[in-house]
C-alpha cells in the first residue's frame, strides 16, 4: 500500500510511477484519493472544533457552577456535541475506509534500477549462468517420458480432479521430493529457519499480501469459511506477522518454508500445455526476509543467487532476468525472474521469481520495527528456492542421456534412496 504522507505531498511523483507502470487507467486513483482527503481533513477540523468547543464549555459549567450561578442553557449546548461529533465520525470512518481502498490500489513506486518497458517482452537479461547446451539426440518431452516410465499418471488425475493435476510416481516422485528436500537443506545451511506454514490463511492476510486481482485470478476460496488456499507460502509466512512490532535487535527474521501451492489459473503455453509447466497444484520451497530498510536491496541480491547456486547444482543453466516496470505486481518494487534453459525448446523458462515489495506489504499488514527510540515499517522481500514440479522440467532434461535415461545430479544422491540414474523403460 503506498504510503499516504507520500500521496498528500508529492501526488506528482505517484502519477509519474503509474504512468511508468503503464497503467494510466489508475491515474484517476490519485485524483480521488486527493478529493477524498480533503473532505476527511475538513470533517476531521471540524471534530476537533466541536472537541475543543466541548472542552471549553465544560470548563465554563464547572466556574458557573463554582459561583453558584445558572448554568442550565450551557448544558443544553453542551448536550447537543457529543451527538454532532458522533454523526462526524462516522462520516470519518467511511471516508477513511474509501481512502485505503484507494490507495490498496495504488502501484508501489518502483526502484530507480527498474527497466522501464510494457510488458515482459521487455525484461532485461542481468546474467547467464551455466552453458546452455543442446544435445546432438532429441530430448523427449517431459510428460511423454514420465508417461512411458510410469513416473506420471495425468489420465487419473483427469478423472479423479479435472486438468491441471497429475499423479506422480515411483522414481519420478521420489526425484520431486528430493528436489525440495535438497532446497530446503540448502537454504537452512545459508542461516533460514525452516518453516512449514499453514496452507490456508483468511481474507485479511490475503489482503494485506497481494492485489485484489491477484487474489480474484489466483486464490481458491474455502466454502462457507473465511479462508483461501495459499497460491504459495509467501503468503501465509508473511501474514505470521500481521499487526505486529518487532524488534530491530531480532532482524533480519529470514525464513524458509515448504508447501503445496493451488492456483485457480490454467492456461495454454502451445507445446506445454500438457504435462507439469502449469497447473492447479503444485509443491514449492520459498525464502522470506523481513528486515531493516536500508538492507532490503542486499537481501534481495544474496536472495536471488541462493536461488541460481540451487539450479546450478542441479547442473542446469539458468539466467536472470530484470523485470521491467509493466511486468511489476502492484506491491513489487522491483523483481527477477530466473529461468531455467530447455535444450528441447532451446530456449529459457521461468522457474523462480524474487522480489523487493519495501514497505508497501508491510504497510498492509501493519509490521513495524521498533528501535532507534521510535517504530517504523519493516521491508519485507520473498523469492522462489525451487518450485516443483517446473523444476523437475528442467531437471529430466537437462540431464536426460541419449537412451532416455535420467542422470540424478550428485546433490540428489542422498535424498535418491541409492539410486543415481533413472532407466528408461
Amino acid at each position: 500500500m503506498i504510503d499516504i504522507k507520500l500521496l498528500r505531498e508529492n501526488p506528482e511523483l505517484v502519477r509519474e510511477n503509474i504512468k511508468k507502470k503503464f497503467k494510466n487507467e489508475k491515474l484517476v486513483l490519485v485524483d480521488n484519493f486527493l478529493k477524498l482527503d480533503n473532505e476527511w481533513k475538513k470533517i476531521k477540523y471540524e471534530e476537533d472544533q466541536l472537541r475543543s468547543k466541548r472542552n471549553k464549555i465544560s470548563n465554563e459549567i464547572n466556574k458557573y457552577k463554582k459561583e453558584k450561578k445558572d448554568a442550565s442553557f450551557l448544558l443544553k449546548e453542551a448536550k447537543k456535541i457529543p451527538e454532532e461529533i458522533e454523526k462526524l465520525e462516522e462520516k470519518r470512518t467511511k471516508l477513511e475506509e474509501e481512502i485505503k481502498q484507494i490507495m490498496m490500489k495504488i502501484p508501489n513506486i518502483i526502484h530507480e534500477s527498474v527497466p522501464i518497458g510494457k510488458d515482459d517482452s521487455e525484461n532485461k537479461e542481468i546474467e547467464k549462468f551455466g552453458e546452455p547446451k543442446v544435445p546432438d539426440y532429441p530430448i523427449i518431452h517431459h510428460a511423454e517420458l514420465a508417461e512411458k516410465n510410469d513416473g506420471a499418471d495425468f489420465n487419473s488425475a483427469r478423472e479423479t480432479s479435472g486438468n491441471g493435476f497429475y499423479y506422480l510416481t515411483g522414481d519420478f516422485a521420489l526425484l520431486h521430493s528430493a528436489m525440495l528436500a535438497f532446497a530446503r537443506d540448502y537454504m537452512v545451511k545459508q542461516g533460514f529457519e525452516y518453516v512449514i506454514p499453514p496452507f490456508m490463511i483468511r481474507r485479511k492476510v490475503v489482503e494485506g499480501v497481494m492485489s485484489f486481482k491477484e487474489m480474484d485470478n489466483m486464490m481458491y476460496k474455502i466454502e462457507g469459511e473465511d479462508l483461501y488456499l495459499i497460491g504459495t507460502s509467501e503468503h501465509s509466512m508473511i501474514g505470521r506477522f500481521i499487526d505486529k512490532t518487532v524488534n530491530r535487535k531480532k532482524l533480519p527474521i529470514t525464513l524458509t518454508s515448504y508447501s503445496p501451492c493451488f492456483r485457480k489459473e490454467i492456461g495454454s503455453h502451445g507445446i506445454e500445455e500438457k504435462g507439469f509447466y502449469r497447473l492447479h497444484q503444485f509443491e514449492k520451497q520459498e525464502m522470506i526476509v523481513i528486515c531493516e530498510p536500508e538492507d532490503s536491496y542486499k537481501w534481495y541480491e544474496k536472495m536471488l543467487q541462493f536461488t541460481v547456486d540451487v539450479f546450478r547444482q542441479l547442473n542446469v543453466p539458468v539466467r536472470t532476468l530484470e523485470c521491467c516496470s509493466g511486468d511489476l505486481a502492484d506491491l513489487k518494487a522491483k523483481s527477477a525472474d530466473v529461468e531455467a534453459w530447455s535444450p528441447r525448446q532451446k530456449k529459457y523458462f521461468e522457474v523462480g521469481s524474487c522480489s523487493n515489495l519495501t514497505d508497501a506489504q508491510a504497510r498492509r499488514l501493519n509490521i513495524r520495527i521498533e528501535g532507534k527510540g521510535k517504530i517504523y515499517l519493516a521491508h519485507t522481500l520473498n523469492n522462489t528456492v525451487l518450485a516443483s514440479p517446473r523444476a523437475l522440467i528442467a531437471v529430466l532434461e537437462n540431464n536426460q542421456q541419449k537412451d532416455g535415461s535420467i542422470k540424478i545430479p550428485e546433490s540428489l544422491w542422498p535424498y535418491m534412496a541409492g539410486k543415481k540414474l533413472i532407466c528408461k523403460k
